[in-house]
């Protein structure tokens, strides 16, 4: 087959391309060129910037297969950056990586996969394809500890027939560096790529006040019933579920506080006690079904966070999205992923109201 591998310069796609090569594939290497911006291009743990480029062209040369670079700065700043602010400033906690795989890499790369005419895309995720009844499957990867199928809940059923994810089957990290040491590759012992890649320092607040400054400064941290406790430097530092960040009022009357709702309009973080802080019901938006979308409830198992273990639940259908129903409270929080599992099968997802 010829397939086209997404190239992020990191261990895992290049072990991909590698593997691929050996098993007599014609396969031709394709990385995007996201950001460009000051220390992020040299940081340990970036990806798709600088250094990165230069190993995965590096990678391709070892290999002796053809490499492009795209450059997707401009649809990145607006398809994940500027959303990622926005949402900050509606008060929501967002998955730039969700946004990231499907409106820049299962996009553009797709599309030049199939207009170089090739059978398949491959990339470095850890995650399963699976050969369903008449469709591919999604699923968790053999190593759960690298489980990345909660960050690839909105893959559509036409890509996910398209995409190959060889490391799936892999038993560890450990295992995948091994064979790119046997590939003699100079990346074999490269550090992982971040979640939010794009962050250069590490704080995420400072990129999101340059680009919304609305959602600097001091505002008010307030109880259930709207007294004033305390004082907060910004709406973008907190996210529902937090309890750092509150200075003296992180316990109250014995009670630890955290963060219950975040109203953007008043520029108001509202707290509560932890214990009396869960809810059992919440609506998700933007489903994307990689089954029949539902008729009726299905009992399944959610994941509210990316490393969180999932709960039980039953998923009911809406006419503009599905309503989740915990079998005990948990914090979801407004904008974050609900992926949604049958055993080791992603069913599909959806992005949490508020």
């Amino acid at each position: 087959m010829r397939i086209l591998v997404a190239m992020s310069g990191g261990v895992d796609s290049s072990v991909v391309a590698a593997t691929l090569k050996q098993e007599g594939h014609e396969v031709i290497g394709a990385t995007l060129q996201l950001y460009d911006h000051g220390q992020a291009v040299s940081k340990p743990g970036a990806c798709c910037a600088g250094r990165d480029i230069l190993d995965a062209r590096a990678v391709a040369d070892r290999l002796d297969i053809p490499h492009y670079v795209i450059d997707a700065e401009e649809r990145f700043r607006s398809s994940v950056m500027a959303s990622f602010a926005d949402s900050y400033a509606r008060g929501e906690t967002p998955v730039p990586c969700v946004a990231c795989n499907q409106g820049v890499k299962f996009t553009d790369l797709l599309s030049m996969a199939r207009d170089l005419g090739c059978e398949a895309m491959a990339t470095g995720h850890y995650v399963r394809r699976v050969e369903g009844e008449g469709r591919a499957e999604l699923h968790r990867p053999a190593d759960l500890s690298r489980d990345q199928s909660w960050f690839l809940f909105a893959t559509t059923q036409d890509q996910l027939d398209y995409l190959r994810f060889p490391l799936g089957d892999m038993p560890n990290k450990e295992a995948v560096r091994q064979k790119a040491q046997e590939f003699g590759l100079a990346i074999a012992a490269k550090p992982d790529s971040q979640d939010i890649c794009f962050v250069p320092s590490g704080t995420y607040a400072s990129v999101v006040e340059k680009l919304r400054p609305e959602t600097n400064g001091a505002g008010e941290i307030v109880d259930e019933t709207g007294r004033v406790l305390g004082q907060h430097e910004g709406i973008a530092r907190y996210t529902v579920g937090q309890s750092k960040r509150l200075g003296d009022i992180h316990t109250k009357d014995g009670r630890r506080q955290i963060v219950k709702r975040i109203d953007a309009t008043t520029r108001r973080i509202i707290v509560g006690p932890k214990e009396s802080a869960g809810r059992i019901e919440f609506a998700l938006r933007d489903m994307n079904w990689l089954i029949e979308p539902l008729l009726e409830g299905v009992r399944c198992h959610v994941q509210i966070r990316a490393r969180e273990v999932s709960r039980e639940a039953w998923v009911y259908p809406l006419a503009d999205g599905a309503k989740v129903v915990l079998d005990e409270p948990a914090m979801p929080a407004p904008g974050q992923a609900c992926v949604l599992y049958q055993g080791s099968r992603v069913l599909g997802g959806g992005f949490i109201l508020s």
